[in-house]
Parts: C-alpha cells; sequence; structure tokens
C-alpha cells in the first residue's frame, strides 16, 4: 500500500487537500470517504489500511474549512459545496471501467447521502457510519428548533461545541482527538448548522428514490448523532439492498471503538460482496 498527498482548487478557488491510497496490484475500484463535522481525513489511516486490502483505491478529502484544506473553519452555508468538491475528487481519482464506491461518516454521511440522492450513476454502492440524518441528544432540542432563523440572522454565530467525550468509549481517543491541532474544537458556526438542518429535512421525500445498495451503521448509544436517523434511512430507502446495523453499546465514532475491529470486518465484509 502506497500513500500520496494531493490537492486540488474546489468551488470557488478554495484548495482541497486529499490523500490516495493505492493498493499493491491493479486497483479493483475506488472508493471515497467523506470525514465528519471538525476532524480531517488523516483520523481514517486505519479504515483505509483495511479498504486498501480488498484491493481498492482509497481517496479521502479534507472537507473545505477543515484539516489542511482552504476556507473559514467549519463555517458553510449551504452543502452543495462538499458534494460538489466530492464529485471533482471522483473525476479526478476515478478508474475508468471499475466502479466508485463511497463511505460517509457522521456530517459526512450527511454528505456522502446527499451526493449519493443526486450522482446515484456513479456509484455502485454506498455506505453510512453514525450518518447526521435525525440530531442527537447532544443537541438541544430548542437550539435545532431556532437553527434555521439563528443561521439567517447570525450565521458566524458560535452555537454549540461538540463534546469529544461522546466521541468513543476509548479513553485514548478522546485524548487524542482533544490533542489534535487538525481537528475543530470551537462552537458550531449558525449559519453551518442551519445548511446541515435544511438538508436532513429533505431526506425524508427524497430518500424512495435510493436505489443502490447501502449499508447503515450506527452506535446504540450514541448521543452526537441519532441512531433513529440511520433506522429512518433504511426505512425509506427505495434499494432492494439494504442492511441496517445498530451496534450494541457503541458511541458515535463506531471505526474508534474498542470494538472498531469488528466494525470494520462487518464493513469489509459487506462491501466485499459487492466488488
Amino acid at each position: 500500500m502506497t500513500r500520496t498527498a494531493h490537492s486540488f482548487s474546489g468551488v470557488g478557488g478554495t484548495t482541497i487537500a486529499y490523500d490516495v491510497y493505492e493498493p499493491d496490484g491493479e486497483p479493483k475500484g475506488l472508493i471515497l470517504i467523506a470525514h465528519g463535522l471538525g476532524e480531517h481525513r488523516g483520523r481514517y489511516h486505519h479504515v483505509a489500511e483495511r479498504l486498501v486490502a480488498l484491493g481498492l483505491r482509497v481517496a479521502i478529502p479534507d472537507h473545505r474549512g477543515h484539516g489542511e484544506s482552504g476556507g473559514p473553519r467549519c463555517d458553510t452555508r449551504d452543502v452543495a459545496e462538499f458534494t460538489a468538491d466530492l464529485e471533482s475528487l471522483r473525476k479526478l481519482t476515478e478508474i475508468a471501467g471499475a466502479p466508485t464506491y463511497l463511505l460517509g461518516h457522521s456530517m459526512g454521511g450527511l454528505i456522502a447521502l446527499d451526493y449519493a440522492l443526486d450522482h446515484q450513476d456513479k456509484l455502485k454502492a454506498l455506505m453510512l457510519s453514525g450518518p447526521l440524518v435525525l440530531p442527537g441528544e447532544d443537541q438541544p432540542p430548542w437550539l435545532v428548533a431556532i437553527a434555521k432563523v439563528l443561521g439567517k440572522v447570525v450565521p458566524t454565530l458560535g452555537t454549540l461545541a461538540l463534546d469529544p467525550n461522546s466521541v468513543s468509549r476509548d479513553p485514548k481517543v478522546v485524548a487524542d482527538y482533544i490533542a489534535d491541532p487538525l481537528n475543530f474544537h470551537g462552537k458550531v458556526k449558525a449559519g453551518t448548522g442551519a445548511a446541515l438542518l435544511r438538508k436532513v429535512q429533505s431526506f425524508p421525500e427524497r430518500l424512495p428514490s435510493l436505489m443502490l445498495p447501502v449499508l447503515v451503521m450506527h452506535g446504540e448509544k450514541d448521543k452526537l448523532t441519532n441512531p433513529e436517523g440511520s433506522k429512518l434511512v433504511n426505512a425509506l430507502a427505495g434499494s432492494s439492498d439494504k442492511t441496517l446495523s445498530i451496534q450494541p453499546g457503541l458511541f458515535h465514532e463506531i471505526f474508534n471503538e474498542p470494538e472498531q475491529d469488528r466494525v470494520l470486518d462487518e464493513l469489509t465484509a459487506w462491501l466485499e460482496k459487492r466488488l
């Protein structure tokens, strides 16, 4: 396996940094990974290793405003910027005649689901981990209720910081998350929250059109995104090939829990059947 760092000019000229992982032989296909809010591509090295072992090329961007990419930190007004950057990355890294797969975690799950609904002809399968489809327990109901108003009136207002203790039950993962300078530790901007909420509210009407094979995984004890959102995706997706996996006792980052090897075994086994 080899890993190389690259960048391209995204929407509005924003620099988007990304990594490409290559298998030792000819790749069987491409898988794109969309990370969550406030984190970065470097936190998915161990996930990429498992996917490369299947013979896949793996491409992971830092979303705009995240990690080593340009743009105001965790400050967006339109999810379409993320999905347009993802489409640019797909074009840069696709393999002629081979399939493309998509994996998204948390906010990246929202981005991946939104992208997949609009680009089903470009994907062979979709995988979601703790996708942001419904707000989690850590998001106060009153804040969710007024999020769109705040986003319009005071879009740069900091509203709520994500609790790192809700990320994982592994103390080392939490400590590393807090110490990582590439993670965003400030409060989520009202404009960003409103943009995400608008997209969340569009999903129930759009999900019946999703015909791709889809795997939805979620930690049962996730407080950052609601497991009921994953159940909603599974219930409403029009696909005849859909799998829901609620992970008992796990927190938000199921790939960074003590049971990560078992979770990644489940993910790769599902994907291998669809290569």
